[in-house]
């Protein structure tokens, strides 16, 4: 048995979602690695819409994506993910192909700035709504740190109570790892 660590099964779960021409979103951009990732499934014909609440998360993320020439695959929101309804355009609720969130705050960036169980739960809420069928929502969940631990049981106690009927929920996780690994919740949408 090959056990698949859990950043590359997050990116397993959204390549078998998210294919060419889809629209993806990216809700905590970070330093853009997944947004780069999103972009690259959905193609020059799709569309990546991107969240961050720190400018320097977005500068980032705009370095990136020039660098590896998809700016024109995404649209970019300094902005927190709680606001996915309002900023991204209608006609695209309801075809949302994947999400992806990193829970916890930004790798190399202030500590003290991290994602909130309100506003994530607002943000999954919205993102649930606009998924077509078959659609996946990908949380990354860090938490090693003292919101974190709070932030993660909000998180799995929102999901756990997610009608089955409306959704398939999983977690992924290693139980035999120090330190609070991260691990993957994903809702997909039947």
């Amino acid at each position: 048995m090959k056990v698949t660590r859990i950043l590359p099964f997050c990116r397993n779960l959204l390549s078998s979602a998210v294919q060419p021409s889809d629209i993806a979103v990216d809700a905590t951009a970070g330093n853009g690695h997944d947004t780069a990732f999103l972009a690259g499934l959905t193609g020059e014909s799709g569309r990546v819409f991107s969240f961050d609440i720190q400018e320097d998360a977005v500068l980032a993320t705009e370095r990136l994506l020039k660098e590896k020439n998809l700016s024109s695959r995404v649209t970019l929101f300094h902005k927190g993910h709680e606001c996915a309804e309002e900023s991204i355009p209608a006609e695209y609720h309801g075809k949302l192909a994947g999400a992806v969130f990193n829970l916890g705050y930004l790798p190399g960036g202030n500590k003290e700035i991290v994602t909130s169980p309100d506003s994530t739960i607002a943000g999954i809420s919205q993102l649930f709504r606009m998924l077509k069928p078959e659609g996946i929502i990908v949380l990354v969940i860090y938490h090693g740190h003292p919101e974190g631990k709070i932030e993660k049981n909000a998180v799995l106690e929102f999901a756990k109570n997610l009608p089955q009927d409306e959704a398939h929920v999983i977690q992924y996780q290693f139980i035999n790892q120090k330190n609070n690994p991260p691990f993957i919740c994903a809702i997909e949408k039947r």
